[in-house]
C-alpha cells in the first residue's frame, strides 16, 4: 500500500476506535446500559478487524506513521477544548467516529474496494447507534 494512503488510513483507524471507545464507556459507566456497551463493543472490534486488514495486522499503519511530523496534531479548535455535558461528548465523539468511517470508506476504495463497503456499513451502523445511544441517554439514569 501507497505510504500516503497507510498514513490516512492508520490516523482514521485510531480516530474511529477511540471515539468509539469513549462513546462505548459513556454508555457502560454513565448511562449504565449494557446492551448499548456491548453493540458499541461489538462495532469496535468489527473495525479493529478491518483496520488490520487494510494494514496488514495494522504494520503498514505503523510504518507510516509520522506523529512528529503530523501537521495537525497540535490543532484544537475551541469546541474540542471543553464539553458542555454527556450529551455533547457523545455527539462529538459520534461525529468524529462517522468522519473517520466515511474517510476509511473513501480511502480504502484506493486499497481494497471490498473492506471500503465495510466501513461504510459500519459508518451506517454507528448512525443507528448514534440514534439509539443519544435516546438512552436523554431518557436514561444520569443525563445532564
Amino acid at each position: 500500500m501507497d505510504e500516503k494512503i497507510a498514513r490516512i488510513v492508520d490516523a482514521n483507524c485510531n480516530r474511529v476506535r477511540e471515539a468509539i471507545r469513549v462513546i462505548e464507556d459513556v454508555l457502560r459507566f454513565h448511562v449504565e446500559s449494557p446492551e448499548l456497551s456491548a453493540s458499541l463493543k461489538q462495532e469496535r472490534h468489527e473495525v479493529c478487524a478491518a483496520c488490520d486488514a487494510l494494514l496488514g495486522g495494522g504494520i503498514e499503519g505503523l510504518r507510516a506513521r509520522d506523529v512528529g511530523a503530523d501537521p495537525g496534531r497540535d490543532s484544537m479548535t475551541g469546541s474540542e477544548a471543553s464539553r458542555a455535558d454527556w450529551k455533547a461528548v457523545l455527539i462529538s465523539n459520534f461525529r468524529r467516529a462517522e468522519e473517520g468511517l466515511r474517510v476509511l470508506e473513501e480511502v480504502g476504495k484506493l486499497a481494497d474496494p471490498g473492506l471500503s463497503r465495510r466501513f461504510k456499513r459500519s459508518r451506517f451502523r454507528v448512525y443507528d447507534l448514534e440514534k439509539s445511544c443519544l435516546i438512552a441517554l436523554e431518557g436514561g439514569s444520569g443525563a445532564d
